[in-house]
């Protein structure tokens, strides 16, 4: 009896372990109430079995770090924007030098006039 005990608790475990790992490959968010829909498993089960409770910690942290695939399409979005943006800035950074130059050679043109008409008084 102590063994079949055993034996079920084991199945426990390798299913919930299971679970959080295939969310965890399907990029699913891992929580305990999805756990419990999906494995049929208690609420307290997954809190009071340390093998369980520290595979679910550590599958947690893991997805902290993992982008949310919404969150992916939105950055991917906001770096072609930024693409666009940086290369708008650089082709006004541009023109206004190239605007700058002339503005300078207009204004060399001016005073040399300015000096020729002197000089004809």
């Amino acid at each position: 009896m102590i063994e079949e005990n055993q034996r079920k608790s084991k199945e426990k475990i390798e299913l919930a372990v299971q679970a959080i790992q295939d969310m965890l490959a399907n990029k699913e968010r891992i929580s305990v109430p999805k756990l419990m829909k999906k494995t049929g498993l208690s609420r307290g089960f997954f809190y009071k079995n340390p093998t369980v409770r520290d595979t679910l910690n550590q599958a947690v942290e893991q997805q902290a770090g993992m982008i949310d695939p919404r969150r992916e399409i939105l950055n991917m979005a906001m770096e072609k924007q930024i693409e666009l943006l940086n290369q708008k800035v650089a082709a006004l950074t541009r023109e206004n030098k190239e605007l700058k130059r002339k503005n300078e050679k207009l204004q060399k043109a001016l005073r040399k006039q300015d000096l020729n008409f002197i000089k004809n008084l």
